[in-house]
């Protein structure tokens, strides 16, 4: 009970604040809102603080910053998406991918001593200050005493109990929302926001981080021209993460990335095929892939940092969405649509055929356009009413994967306005589904239903067993089913019968 009042104190904290930094319904999209929202954006200024930032997008991100580091990563994903909530309002937002407060040096060595067991000096022959600041951990650059250049994160000191609370207050809002507005229910507020708690609590581990890397890693050898740091393991804990060094330009700095003659539209490719390649392949991506996170050499290669949000996808996912983007990519809107409805993403009392035609609606006018000719806020709104009209619900196994295609998607958009998503896509799904369905593919489905079948059969004996002795206690007359009439040997025949069939058939199926 006093947790619960606590986090909604806390919630209620989080409106007061949005509402100081006028960052609900800002003033200057004041003529684009209906009748009651323009009232009810008036009535927030009240409570506003006179030295507010002029872009609006300044003002969410401070806000954002002064509610805690959950409330930060959602901040984070606009902040990629320019062509969603405008140009001025993501330069405000970018303030909160690299650019935070950091905390102080005595404190960032003691964590370090306490972690590594040594004094800094005796771990690192050099040590510097901080060179970026995030939401959960800053990032030091230092030099190991065999020469090597290594980045050294540190957790932010009292991390967890922070974002334990915002996972408590965030759970509350959502259990307010499904209860106070049954139209939210479809989008599964509450699993959504379970499913980005685990995450940030994962991330608040930074061995599991370090792991992660190393997943990474090896996956994204199947990608060209996307690497991932070397973990120094031997400086690695709980709150430390010690990774190679890379010298490159964020891709967050557009400016920086332009000036260095880099070739932005190729940049925006790979990153596309980067993503779509480890997610399909390996089933395995970097799920926090905003513009801080990224860094461009003048190789035109590509480095991912900070893996304290990894997202995964199992095959048969994997499979519905290879065959719901090549349906886009092929025009062929019938064959996304079926790939809908088998995956579950749509409940089966609907029409296939109504399915299909609405995809074609959402298609056809952005198919073969550039990123700079498609109002992507448009098409969004244009899904979302989709979605609500055949009833699909939030999955929470992609949510992960959705949100960083948004991510990895408005970053593309940042290098190159003309970055054609479904180009670049295409080559890798098509590639996936010729393996996946092909002789590759079926060989692999034919491997893995063995593999279930042998489970099942190393099964068999402990079953038999168990029907046994249920047999023998039902012959006793020692056990019934739900107080009903006892069950007759005939049906214990019947099941015994049924059991052996059973067998039979799985010992055939395996080796005959």
């Amino acid at each position: 009970m006093f947790s619960t009042l606590a986090s909604f104190v806390r919630l209620t904290r989080a409106a007061l604040t949005l509402a100081r930094h006028d960052a609900i319904l800002p003033a200057e999209y004041q003529s684009l809102y209906p009748a009651p929202a323009r009232w009810l954006g008036s009535v927030m200024r009240i409570f506003r603080r006179r030295d507010l930032a002029e872009n609006p997008g300044e003002r969410l991100a401070r806000a954002l910053e002064k509610l805690g580091p959950s409330y930060v990563k959602f901040g984070q994903i606009l902040a990629t998406r320019s062509d969603v909530v405008g140009e001025r309002f993501a330069r405000g937002l970018s303030r909160l991918q690299d650019r935070m407060p950091a905390f102080g040096d005595s404190e960032a060595r003691e964590i370090l001593a306490d972690e590594l067991g040594q004094p800094v000096d005796q771990v690192f022959s050099e040590f510097g200050p901080p060179v970026a600041a995030a939401s959960i951990a800053q990032v030091h650059k230092a030099v190991t005493p065999d020469g090597a250049v290594v980045a050294v994160k540190i957790l932010r000191p009292d991390i967890e109990d922070r974002i334990a609370r915002d996972i408590r207050t965030l759970s509350l809002g959502a259990a307010l929302a499904e209860r106070l507005s049954p139209a939210s229910r479809r989008l599964e507020p509450r699993k959504f926001v379970e499913t980005v708690s685990r995450s940030l609590t994962l991330e608040t581990d930074l061995r599991l981080e370090a792991a992660a890397a190393s997943e990474l890693a090896e996956a994204a050898m199947v990608a060209e021209g996307y690497h991932i740091p070397t973990v120094d393991w031997a400086r690695s804990t709980r709150r430390v993460l010690t990774t190679q060094w890379i010298d490159g330009i964020a891709l967050s700095d557009i400016d920086a990335i332009a000036a260095s003659g880099i070739d932005r539209a190729a940049l925006a490719t790979r990153l596309t095929r980067a993503f779509l390649s480890t997610a399909l392949d390996r089933g395995v991506f970097h799920a926090d892939m905003h513009g801080g996170n990224l860094f461009a050499r003048t190789d035109d290669t590509v480095w991912a940092v900070d893996f304290g949000i990894m997202g995964r996808i199992g095959r048969s996912e994997r499979r519905f969405l290879a065959l719901i983007l090549h349906g886009f990519l092929t025009r062929d809107y019938m064959a996304a649509a079926r790939a809908h409805f088998a995956a579950g993403y749509v409940p089966a009392r609907h029409s296939v055929e109504d399915f299909a035609s609405a995809l074609r609606a959402v298609g056809e006018p952005i198919f073969g356009k550039t990123a700079d000719q498609v109002p992507m806020s448009r098409v969004l709104m244009q899904l979302f009413e989709i979605t609500a009209l055949f009833e699909m619900r939030l999955r929470p196994e992609l949510v992960m994967l959705q949100k960083t295609m948004v991510q990895c998607e408005g970053v593309s958009r940042q290098l190159d306005p003309q970055h054609d998503m479904w180009g670049a896509a295409a080559p890798i799904v098509e590639a996936w589904m010729k393996r996946e369905l092909g002789p590759e593919g079926r060989i692999r489905d034919l491997g893995e239903d063995l593999t279930r079948l042998h489970d099942a059969l190393r099964k068999l004996p402990d079953a038999v067993d168990d029907w046994a002795e249920v047999g023998a206690q039902l012959k006793a007359g020692k056990l019934s089913l739900g107080g009903g009439p006892r069950l007759r040997p005939w049906f214990l025949r019947l099941a015994w019968l049924s059991a052996a069939a059973a067998a039979g058939a799985a010992i055939t199926l395996a080796f005959g």
